[in-house]
């Protein structure tokens, strides 16, 4: 394989092979179904491609799934070396949950050269959040996921009319970490009063905040087919920790006193801070709620201006001053079908949040830069027989991670005489190439 550049995208996320919400999937595969640009997508669960050390591609873009547990990537050492190698290459990174872990993400930023970050943000904070620290050349606001194709699918096959579901209204969270702030802690504020406040008002209720309850896959899907009405609210957090202080008091706090509320942290810390940047947007749920057409009760806000009160959902005061008004629209089959309908109409029959529509912008934006798609048949077959080779190792290693997630019979009898292989292969890894970061390889 000759030593130069590709006419094409690279792609690299991160995948555990476990239960996981598929957004992660829907994100990565749009590249492949919808961009112009010949695009080849490498999951670093399965370890470096032996092929990929002598190519380098046009545009190399770094999935957010890769920055899920910062400051520990899930890059290996050999992955980074191949970053920093790559200086030909326009580098493109999609970024969430920007909130924390701001000085390591910089330092990735400046060290690796990205050329374009597609972040969360509302544009009015790129400067105070990566113009003031990043030589990054480009910002583009982007939000957290799109329609799919899948969904669409989904929601054909499973969907259910009015009558034949059971649940009135449904919802699952999560607790989240105290020093994002009130707007995170919303996510089981809302599950946990509205439950006490329908208490004496004879609906079906299926809403859940513990981990163990969350639901993943057709299950979820199952799930949305079944609710009359779900409950929901802005995804985001209102503490954006800029200096990667506020975790670190909050976490010394709970240390000294762990049986503190939420309530006492804000007061004693957190309060300085709520509020600081504008981190709030809509989230995938919001557009699978609509697909299935379960009616959206949500606490009021901005939405990234996509959803609008009393046209796409039913608004909660977050105060509750406005619980018994919005029961009786709630009951209110004209209101209820109208506000569904509309919510269908405009995020999913629309097209204009699909994830065509979605990356036909990322395409135009290349093709702004000056980049051309166009690359010939025989150039593509070789890159891909290229990276398909060590595809049998890759599939161990695949296979090897598989079993850590997943209880099986006589499990022990099989990872115990491999545990001594595997350390030793990770010290070879890592032995290979120095990193400044902390790579999951």
């Amino acid at each position: 394989m000759r030593d130069d550049v590709v006419n094409g995208i690279l792609l690299i996320y991160h995948h555990r092979l476990m239960k996981n919400a598929p957004m992660i999937l829907d994100h990565v595969d749009a590249f492949n179904r919808h961009s112009r640009f010949r695009t080849w997508a490498i999951n670093t669960e399965g370890g470096f491609p032996p092929g990929l050390r002598n190519l380098r591609f046009r545009v190399l873009v770094l999935h957010y799934s890769l920055f899920g547990y910062w400051p520990c990537l899930q890059l290996s050492n050999e992955f980074l070396l191949y970053l920093r190698e790559s200086k030909s290459s326009y580098k493109i990174a999609f970024f969430q949950d920007e909130y924390h872990f701001c000085k390591p993400r910089y330092d990735f930023i400046n060290q690796f050269e990205i050329d374009c970050i597609y972040t969360l943000l509302e544009p009015r904070y790129f400067k105070e959040v990566y113009g003031k620290s990043t030589k990054a050349k480009s910002l583009i606001h982007t939000i957290p996921g799109y329609v799919s194709d899948q969904l669409l699918a989904k929601a054909k096959r499973l969907y259910r009319g009015d009558e034949e579901r059971d649940i009135d209204i449904g919802y699952r969270g999560r607790p989240v970490m105290y020093y994002m702030g009130k707007g995170a802690q919303e996510k089981t504020e809302i599950a946990h009063t509205f439950r006490s406040r329908c208490r004496d008002l004879s609906l079906k209720l299926d809403i859940k905040t513990e981990e163990n309850k969350r639901l993943y896959g057709d299950h979820w899907y199952k799930f949305l087919a079944k609710c009359r009405a779900v409950l929901g609210v802005e995804a985001g957090v209102s503490i954006f920790d800029l200096q990667d202080e506020v975790r670190t008091h909050c976490e010394r706090m709970l240390a000294e006193n762990p049986g503190s509320s939420f309530e006492d942290v804000s007061q004693r810390i957190l309060e300085p801070w709520e509020g600081n940047i504008y981190y709030r947007t809509i989230s995938t749920r919001h557009f699978e709620a609509a697909a299935f057409k379960a009616c959206q009760i949500l606490f009021e806000g901005k939405y990234s201006g996509i959803m609008e009160p009393m046209v796409h959902y039913l608004p909660l005061k977050k105060d509750f001053s406005n619980f018994d008004e919005l029961i009786r629209l709630f009951r209110d089959r004209r209101v209820m079908r109208e506000v569904k309908e509309n919510a269908y109409r405009d995020l999913i029959a629309s097209g204009k949040y699909s994830y065509k529509a979605f990356i036909d912008g990322f395409d135009h934006d290349l093709a702004s830069k000056g980049f051309n798609p166009s690359i010939g048949e025989a150039r593509a077959k070789e890159v891909t027989e290229a990276l398909a080779r060590g595809r049998a190792q890759f599939h161990l290693r695949l296979f090897l991670k598989m079993m850590r997630y997943y209880p099986f019979p006589g499990k022990s009898l099989i990872t115990e005489p491999l545990k001594p292989l595997v350390r030793r292969y990770r010290r070879y890894r890592e032995n290979r190439t120095g990193s400044d970061f902390c790579p999951h390889g």
